[in-house]
């Protein structure tokens, strides 16, 4: 991120604090998401709302020793190192997308594929790269844990 600009000492606390902020937002809305879920009680000692409660606390008070004491901060990113920050959720969106009407190697293809392009991978080595993904992760998940991957509406699935 050598791209991005210098800032000042106190536009870098501001950075670091408005990150703290959106962090905790972010633990109290995962928490209240954890608590909410309904579960048989005999399914499980604990049930499945201590694992992201206990997330969502631990995140939280991350958050306030990060609001707290920010430490360094790089500057905003500008110029191309902007649009390959902002490309990156934007390509798990469209693969989330995908997901259902394509199918899990499709999608998979798309995010490894537009990843490997933004960080200069030449064009056939993103290429195989991609498919080389999508196929390492299809035998993984397919094969070794028989778990179902969608194969996509498109393609009948």
């Amino acid at each position: 991120m050598s791209e991005a600009r210098n800032t000042e000492p106190r536009n870098a606390r501001l950075i670091g604090r408005v990150s703290a902020v959106i962090l905790l937002l972010l633990a109290i809305a995962y928490g209240f998401g954890g608590s909410v879920i309904d579960y048989a009680f005999a399914s499980d000692p604990l049930g499945p709302r201590v694992f992201p409660v206990a997330l969502a606390f631990i995140l939280g008070a991350l958050a306030i020793v990060y609001y707290f004491s920010p430490g360094s901060v790089e500057g905003f990113p500008d110029g191309p190192l902007l649009t390959r920050v902002l490309a990156i959720p934007a390509l798990v969106l469209i693969a989330a997308l995908l997901f259902e009407p394509a199918g899990f190697f499709v999608s998979i293809f798309v995010l490894t594929f537009g990843s490997g392009l933004l960080f200069g991978a030449p064009l056939k080595t993103a290429l195989a790269g991609a498919v080389g993904h999508a196929l390492l992760w299809w035998f993984v998940f397919d094969f070794l844990l028989e778990v179902y991957l969608p194969v996509g509406s498109m393609f009948g699935g």
